[in-house]
């Protein structure tokens, strides 16, 4: 009997995939567990397995299409099993639905017609302005103003024979005497040219959004609609977390300050567990072990891979693990479960120069912090005034799972193992 392949569910939050292209070919032999075909999922690249021995009979999606998660795509069998009535099954369902008729087109009375293809008056221009361009700060009395703009002249060019230069009536006549309203008319500065439309330019292009993209707007809608968000930000002295990590620096270690803020929050949230938690509809499950979804940039979109046990990891340890992963997320190579089952998300944009934002809940997460920029500031030292290096962290909190005490419990632990990094092992 002929095996059907349906578009798998390869993450816990796809609803459809893009067939990038088919690794078999109709006709080639497959068996279990070798690769079908390339799919892009709404977190990466994912090769798809075969589940069945046989040949490729009929590839139902090509290449480059777009296909809900349990549809058909493709048909596996023997060299003599009749796949027909499978392949007429998917073209009726593929089949759009008939277009409705369209209606008559109304023709308007005569004499509307008439008016409505009359093209329309063009706008009456407005009267030339007295140039402003040429000596700048004359100065000229109410009356020689009006008289210039009547006659168009340009007061910029005239020297004025008032007080302090200033000029008046006698010497917009003079003007005019001297020239004749066409020639002192000719003294303005020409308008400005108009630039001249692009041709062959459209006015907009449409993008069409890639599975990453049209994930990311959905559970942003089911995250920041329903979620209820609040919000604690903090000012950290990062002086002690700033001068090790230039010392790890100059001995070329791969520690990065992400690293540091990793490492001091799965302290923090084996400390205060309420945080490290998600919501559950009727309870909160409140999680034992520390996973963070680290936000990873993508040319569209981001991802969150996951260092697991990140409390019980050290910095070398994940500052190796958080750079692989990342690698492979950019690469678009991240299996489900390197991007699945994170307890607490960082997003970090202090690389970017950004010096303080809010992140948005990833659920069913009760909790991310976004990380802003180190800065040098001038710090109040006792009597004195210094540079120091401060940092602010806000942390995004779903009010269902905690309220803002214990948020801010969160916030306080954490400050104070960034401003003593010797206390996070």
């Amino acid at each position: 009997m002929p095996s059907r392949v349906v578009m798998p569910k390869l993450s816990d939050t796809m609803e459809e995939g893009r067939i990038l292209r088919w690794i078999k070919q109709e006709g080639d032999g497959v068996e279990t567990g070798q690769a079908l075909a390339e799919v892009e999922t709404d977190k990466a690249t994912v090769e798809m397995e075969a589940y069945a021995n046989g040949i490729l009979r009929k590839i139902i999606a090509p290449a480059g299409s777009t296909i809900k998660v349990g549809d058909l795509i493709a048909v596996v069998g023997t060299a003599d099993e009749d796949v027909s009535a499978i392949v007429a099954e998917a073209a009726r369902a593929a089949k759009p639905a008939p277009a409705a008729r369209p209606a008559a087109a109304q023709t308007p009375p005569p004499g509307r017609a008439e008016r409505a293809a009359a093209p329309p008056a063009p706008p009456p221009q407005a009267p030339a302005q007295p140039a402003t361009s040429g000596r700048r700060g004359y100065r000229a009395s109410p009356l020689a103003a009006r008289m210039a703009v009547e006659a168009g002249v340009n007061l910029t060019a005239i020297e004025g024979s008032g007080p302090q230069g200033r000029i008046i009536k006698r010497d917009i006549e003079a003007a005019l005497a001297t020239t004749g309203p066409a020639e002192a008319a000719e003294m303005t500065a020409p308008a400005p040219r108009a630039l001249a439309p692009r041709e062959g330019v459209a006015d907009y292009e449409d993008v069409e959004l890639s599975q990453m993209r049209r994930t990311i707007a959905r559970r942003l809608v089911q995250s920041k609609a329903p979620v209820p968000h609040f919000y604690l930000t903090v000012d950290v002295a990062m002086d002690r977390a700033w001068e090790a990590y230039r010392a790890l620096r100059e001995e070329e270690s791969p520690i990065t300050l992400t690293d540091i803020v990793v490492k001091a929050t799965s302290v923090a949230l084996r400390r205060h567990p309420d945080l490290n938690a998600t919501f559950a509809g009727d309870h909160v499950r409140r999680h034992n072990r520390v996973h963070i979804g680290l936000a990873v940039a993508l040319d569209d979109g981001l991802i969150t891979p996951v260092v697991r046990d990140a409390d019980l990891k050290t910095l070398e340890a994940i500052a190796a693990e958080s750079k692989a992963l990342a690698d492979r997320a950019r690469a678009r190579r991240l299996q489900p479960h390197e991007y699945t089952g994170a307890t607490f998300s960082i997003s970090n944009l202090g690389m970017m120069g950004v010096e303080e934002f809010s992140a948005v809940i990833n659920p069913p997460e009760a909790a991310i912090l976004a990380v802003g920029a180190v800065r040098q500031v001038p710090v109040v030292d006792g009597d004195a005034i210094r540079a120091g290096y401060r940092m602010k962290v806000t942390l995004s909190v779903d009010h269902r799972v905690a309220d803002g005490a214990m948020g801010a419990r969160f916030l306080q632990t954490l400050r104070h193992l960034l401003e003593n990094p010797l206390l996070m092992a």
